[in-house]
């Protein structure tokens, strides 16, 4: 009789433990769906969010919920932050004393001026993305496309003025025409992105004939005083 007793009682046990197993087995997915379903948006971005591969919706900042198992995908744009691209240096440390380098960027650097002279130029786009849906599907390697929209704008642009006014004169012109143009072309492109501004950071000519510009420039300054 004691051993039947304890039978029972074991099998009792075995069918409590076996009942929790049961809910453990529930929870797991469940937390797994959970966990894949919630995402977070910060506030300088907004989430598109793409079913099955294709575009279905934009949401703004805040806890938001998705279908799982790539169903849906979330892709972040930061719209409301300030980007920008850098040609012909990198900055290597930012900070109060910044760093720069312009090693391995010389080429990107010249540029051939309307006198057939050659500039050294290491300048700024400041941009932000404004269109984030066209920005991620109208085209492709969006950010090298854009690299080269910059690139082609300053070389035409500088291509039509001499060195002298490239060095001197005419920086804010070339400012300004640069910047409209690369937002022709990117409005053009549907690249989806907003040219704030473009910042010339330092104009040279190339260090083997800089003795002689200076030279020229200070003969120049005399003729002037006197």
């Amino acid at each position: 009789m004691n051993q039947q007793v304890i039978d029972i009682s074991e099998l009792k046990d075995m069918g409590r433990k076996f009942r929790r197993l049961l809910n453990l087995l529930w929870i797991i997915p469940v937390l797994i769906v959970a966990l894949d379903s919630w995402y977070t948006v910060d506030q300088d971005e907004v989430a598109v969010i793409k079913r099955f591969g294709k575009y279905s919706r934009t949401v703004d900042p805040g806890l938001h919920l998705k279908l799982p198992f790539r169903i849906e995908t979330v892709d972040k744009v930061p719209i409301r932050r300030q980007l920008k691209q850098e040609f012909g240096f990198r900055t290597v440390k930012p900070g109060v004393k910044t760093t720069y380098s312009t090693r391995g960027f010389e080429l990107e650097a010249k540029t051939l001026t309307g006198d057939l002279s050659i500039g050294e130029i290491m300048w700024i786009v400041q941009y932000k993305i404004k269109d984030p849906v066209q920005y991620l599907f109208r085209v492709r390697n969006v950010e090298d496309t854009f690299r080269n929209i910059c690139e082609a704008a300053m070389r035409e642009v500088v291509g039509d003025r001499s060195i002298n006014e490239v060095l001197t004169t005419g920086r804010e012109e070339i400012s300004i025409a640069t910047k409209d143009m690369i937002q022709e072309m990117c409005t053009q492109y549907e690249t989806g992105l907003d040219v704030n501004r473009v910042v010339l950071q330092d104009v040279n000519p190339p260090d083997p004939v800089q003795p002689s510009f200076n030279e020229v420039n200070q003969a120049i300054q005399e003729k002037k005083i006197w």
